[in-house]
Order: C-alpha cells, then structure tokens, then sequence
C-alpha cells in the first residue's frame, strides 16, 4: 500500500483492476476543510489519461511491477521471439503487445519488458536508435538553405521526416519517444 502524500511522477498504483501510472500530482490544503491530491494518471495498458482526487493521507495498492531485460532474437510470423539475458529463457510477444514502437525493434536490441501478474504492461525500447536509410528521395543541391525535410523509410519499415541533405544507406539516429531525427551516426 502506498499512500496519497507519497505520490510522485512515475509511481504505479492499481485502481479498478488495472495499472495506473501518475504523470502529475498536486498537493492541495485549501483554507477550509481537509488536504487532498488531485493526480493525473495514465493506464498503462490502454494509454487512457484520467484526474482522479484522493484524500491527503489515502492509501491505494501499489502495483509491483517486474522489469527484465530481453533481447529481441528474430521474428516468428506475427511474433516476436525475446530471450531473457538472465536466464536464456525464450518468450513470444504479439505486435499488439509491444505496442506502437515495434516499427524501431531490430534483431539482436535489447529491450525491458515490464510485467505485472504474469501480464506484460509494455515493452520498452531504448530512448534512440540507430537505423539505416533504405529509401528516400535523393537531396537537390542547393536544397538545404530552406531547412525542410522530406520522408525517409528505414530498415525496420518505420517512416521518419529527415533534413533534405540525407542520402540513401546512410545511418542515423532517431528518437523513439518521439519519432523524429535527431542526428548522422
């Protein structure tokens, strides 16, 4: 159990069944009455964001998540094979279970995936990636003073906007928060 005055960004809590994480909160003592926290949390299964009051000094389940870190082998049909760099385990996650990201998931990533009661919450990816551009227009000399950019499709079939002076088989790194270029490699 967890209590409301020890919420902080990042801490899991279950509500109704289900992992919720605190993105915000705000401790409020207004003149009259009593304390509360007003919060915003996001679940981590659907992604859904709700505020949600607790009284000052509530207490919630906290959510005992189990991170492991696992190493992306190769793809068998719609799964995703993963070894356990601890104990050499193989898993299979569905594409649905590792979520939007699996566009930047190349063989031989490490990955950390997040569990809860057997149930796997997320797959996380690292902060950026390095990937090779395997089509994109070719740059106009001439062409980079303007600052645009222009669609580029790399390795893993992900489609990311690059300056305009990235040529074909070039690699660069890229955000997977975000999906946006952040620089050659």
């Amino acid at each position: 159990m967890i209590s409301s005055n020890d919420f902080r960004p990042g801490v899991s809590i279950v509500l109704d069944g289900s992992v919720w994480r605190v993105v915000e909160f705000l401790h409020v003592k207004p003149g009259k009455g009593s304390a509360f926290v007003r919060t915003k949390l996001k679940n981590v299964q659907s992604g859904n964001v709700v505020e949600k009051t607790f009284r000052a000094g509530e207490t919630v389940p906290q959510a005992n998540l189990e991170k492991s870190t696992m190493q992306h082998t190769y793809k068998e049909g719609d799964e995703y094979v993963f070894m356990d760099m601890e104990s050499y385990e193989e898993g299979r996650l569905s594409a649905a279970q590792i979520g939007e990201r699996v566009k930047y998931l190349k063989e031989g990533m490490e990955v950390n995936v997040v569990r809860w009661d057997d149930q796997v919450l997320e797959v996380e990816l690292p902060n950026s990636v390095v990937l090779e551009i395997i089509q994109t227009d070719p740059g106009v000399k001439g062409d980079t003073a303007t600052g645009g950019s222009k669609p580029a499709t790399v390795e893993t079939g992900a489609m990311i906007m690059v300056p305009l002076f990235i040529a074909q088989g070039e690699r660069i790194r890229i955000d997977t928060r975000n999906d946006t270029y952040l620089g050659r490699e």
